[in-house]
């Protein structure tokens, strides 16, 4: 999943991203509301964590601009503005979530992924498709009641995945929610971290069909009884 981080304090921004991107995020930073906006404007994000307190455009025009051009992006304002008042006025203007700094960065991670369920119609943090099953919650992956040790980016491409099984996703949505925006789109990054998770799974499952290559089309995460037999 891909996360927009607003914050102008630089070493807060460096902290946050460090350990979203250990949880598997991938993170785009921006330092001031102006370059916010211009990164929304090229970019595809699940989840945006947006200051108020922003030099060149403030972080309510921000979000007011965003909400108007978008009503289903998740925003997660993170501010010092604690005043009841300032909570009011950014949940009015669109912010799905509000926390006050200082915060703890646990649960600024659960508060993402309970944005991310919501947004996905996912009521449990498990999924699953056949024999896999993911807690989000733990980050844990497993296959027949055996775990799957996966690498950060198998991990966020099989979460990926599984939120749209059953639904053929091109190799550009993958990148654009699974790596940075600094990627390079015409790499083999995603074909050899797509193969490496096929061989992992297909080394517990028996089959590597679980996963499926649409040539020219990209990627389908399905399971039926015939992939059991292949």
């Amino acid at each position: 999943m891909k996360i927009l981080l607003v914050e102008d304090e630089e070493l807060l921004s460096s902290v946050i991203s460090k350990g979203l991107r250990k949880c598997g995020y991938a993170i785009d930073c921006a330092f001031d509301g102006e370059e916010a906006l211009a990164l929304y404007d090229i970019n595809t994000y699940d989840v945006i964590i947006l200051d108020l307190n922003l030099p060149i455009v403030d972080g309510i025009v921000v979000l007011q601009s965003i909400r108007q051009l978008d009503a289903e992006i998740n925003i997660i304002i993170l501010s010092a503005r604690s005043a009841v008042e300032d909570k009011i006025t950014g949940l009015d203007f669109g912010a799905n979530d509000y926390l006050t700094k200082p915060f703890d960065f646990f649960e600024l991670e659960a508060r993402i992924r309970n944005l991310l369920r919501r947004s996905f119609v996912q009521l449990q943090t498990q999924l699953s498709c056949g024999p896999v099953r993911m807690d989000t919650a733990k980050k844990l992956v497993s296959v027949h009641q055996q775990t799957l040790e996966l690498t950060k980016k198998e991990y966020g491409l099989l979460e990926y995945l599984l939120y749209h099984q059953d639904r053929v996703i091109s190799a550009e949505e993958m990148i654009e929610h699974v790596w940075d925006s600094e990627a390079d789109l015409f790499s083999n990054s995603l074909k050899y971290h797509i193969h490496s998770l096929k061989k992992k799974l297909s080394a517990v499952i028996g089959n590597n069909q679980i996963i499926k290559n649409y040539r020219g089309h990209g990627y389908v995460m399905s399971y039926t009884v015939e992939d059991v037999s292949d």
